[in-house]
């Protein structure tokens, strides 16, 4: 599907376009309607009116192949018209209308579960752009996939790329979108592809007979030099003869992916086959797409073959089958392409699963322009500078920067509430997610170590597994401790920790992981509302205190979301419980 993004307003596009489509329906409709009187008057008075029924089934034909080619661009325009809204709610982060891929969570994650992943306003919400159900599942495992430096680093060059490439961004996705509707499995195609297509010799002479003796006894009845009776007896010979190949063309046509799949690969392939990319994984990533293959010949050969095949019944097909027996060479036809082709796209699948992420991705940056500076180090330190959040609207969102050395194991992170300190943390895992995927952070810069990322901030009750918050949370907890002691560089980001528990134990509870933390070589930040742990600064070298702020004046509590060295010289819990009503005596 080739569309001039440079020829005008898309709207504009779509209603020429539909003008079009209504025309051809008119003209299409009395042909059709025309049918019926000439072919009685053929059969009756007028035997030369056959030549014109051959015509109008001609033109018939046509018609309905530029309708279709309308329909399809119709399609495409519709999609991205829809892209652009779309991407005007995501810049403004009004994402509600977003699939939230809530089936992806999973409580036993090491992460995802506590960083606005998936489900409401979340991160595949904005990354979001395959378009059918095996590539949005390959974009989740991919957004759950544990930290793997080398690989993001490949696969950040090829993103830049496509991130400057909008027209074959927005292409590729319009394309799949347009067309893949109800998607229908592909694994009785594929076993369908592994058996042989019976062709027998005999089968030669109806197919090259068919045609010839077919179209020269239509001319004989219409010149008047033959009686109609032997068409008849023409028809039922074809009868006959076709039921040779009537089951083998049935069974293909159950096994068939739809015609919207067959469309979207086809264009895609071609797309890839014409597209000359720079980056070496891009590059490899598209060399099944090449001249000796020829996968969009081979897709635009299914796509006719198939559609044919499904639609034998359909009126036209059929007054053409019986007169020149079309049957017999449609299943040489779909014989010469299944040799050819039977073991080139069984992995086509997979392939365009990937491109899918990306697309995704590179949509993902080029929408947000990230231009920000990732390195990948092997000492165990975390520095950010300006890093944001990305599921916060731009214009609000606050940027925070922080250098956590190899000798500082701890960040003890006090604050007010609602100041933003469980915010910071997911910034921090968010970005980490992000960069693994190849994208740059959203930040001016972001160095990260040889880090798996764990965290423990969302841990609810579960009256189904009878299992308390509190219990849930340490769970959490016993996932990172045995991590580290399996020997992975661990970075955790843990918020309230042991908020399930009385003052006492907490406090002592909160000392002894931090120390144990620390023993294990692991990394990380731990936010909490127990300011005495920030006297720890004092005793232990690779603790560090931070804290976000708040101020009270005329009865409201601001907040600057800018974090600041140091514990959190006062809180607002108590102004806060003030402002709901409750009474102090």
């Amino acid at each position: 599907m080739k569309i001039d993004f440079n020829q005008g307003d898309l709207t504009t596009i779509l209603k020429q376009t539909k003008k079009k489509t209504l025309r051809i329906t008119l003209v299409r409709l009395l042909v059709f309607f025309s049918f019926i009187p000439v072919l009685v008057l053929s059969l009756t008075d007028y035997p030369i009116l056959f030549l014109l029924l051959l015509l109008q089934l001609i033109l018939f034909v046509y018609l309905i192949i530029r309708f279709n080619h309308f329909k399809d661009v119709e399609a495409f325009l519709k999609v991205l018209i829809k892209m652009d809204y779309e991407r005007d709610l995501r810049r403004t982060r009004n994402l509600h209308s977003f699939d939230a891929g809530n089936e992806f969570q999973s409580k036993s994650h090491p992460f995802a579960i506590d960083l606005d992943l998936f489900g409401e306003h979340s991160v595949f919400q904005l990354l979001n752009h395959t378009c059918n159900i095996s590539g949005r599942k390959l974009l989740a495992k991919k957004i759950k996939k544990n930290i793997d430096p080398a690989n993001a680093q490949i696969l950040r060059p090829a993103i830049d790329e496509l991130a400057e490439d909008h027209k074959f961004l927005r292409s590729f996705e319009a394309t799949g979108r347009a067309f893949i509707k109800e998607e229908k499995p592909k694994d009785k195609f594929y076993n369908w592809l592994s058996q042989p297509l019976r062709w027998k010799s005999f089968y030669y002479l109806p197919m090259f007979l068919g045609p010839i003796l077919g179209l020269a006894l239509v001319f004989g009845v219409a010149a008047g030099l033959l009686p109609i009776a032997y068409l008849s007896f023409w028809i039922l010979i074809g009868l006959l003869l076709l039921g040779f190949v009537f089951k083998p063309l049935a069974e293909a046509s159950k096994v068939f992916p739809s015609q919207g799949d067959i469309k979207t690969y086809r264009i895609w392939s071609s797309m890839l086959m014409d597209k000359k990319f720079n980056d070496p994984y891009l590059q490899e990533q598209g060399k099944t797409f090449n001249d000796k293959n020829n996968i969009p010949e081979g897709l635009k050969t299914l796509e006719q073959v198939s559609f044919l095949v499904e639609n034998r019944i359909n009126l036209v097909y059929l007054i053409f089958n019986l007169l020149f027996w079309l049957d017999f060479g449609l299943f040489w036809k779909l014989k010469k392409w299944k040799q050819s082709y039977e073991n080139q796209l069984k992995d086509l699948d997979l392939i365009f699963d990937q491109w899918q992420v990306l697309v995704s991705l590179g949509s993902f940056s080029a929408e947000e322009k990230l231009v920000g500076d990732i390195s990948w180090t092997e000492e165990e330190l975390i520095y950010f500078k300006t890093l944001k959040h990305p599921l916060l609207k731009p214009d609000i969102a606050v940027a925070n920067s922080l250098k956590l050395i190899p000798e500082e194991q701890t960040v003890l992170l006090t604050g007010s509430n609602m100041s933003g300190k469980t915010t910071f943390m997911r910034t921090i895992g968010v970005n980490m997610v992000l960069v693994n995927l190849g994208l740059r952070p959203f930040a001016e810069k972001l160095t990260v170590g040889p880090f798996q990322l764990y965290t423990s901030m969302r841990n609810m009750d579960n009256l189904g597994e009878s299992v308390s918050s509190f219990y849930a949370e340490l769970a959490r907890i016993k996932q990172v401790l045995s991590a580290a002691e399996r020997g992975e560089k661990v970075f955790f980001l843990m918020d309230e920790i042991l908020k399930g528990t009385n003052t006492v134990d907490r406090v002592q509870g909160s000392e002894a992981l931090i120390k144990q933390l620390s023993g294990s070589g692991a990394k990380g930040i731990i936010s909490t509302h127990d300011i005495e742990l920030s006297s720890l600064e004092e005793q232990l070298k690779y603790l560090k205190n931070y804290s976000f702020h708040s101020e009270i004046s005329d009865n409201e509590i601001h907040f600057d979301y800018t974090l600041k060295p140091g514990p959190c010289p006062s809180f607002n819990a108590h102004k806060l419980m003030e402002l709901m009503g409750i009474k102090f005596s």
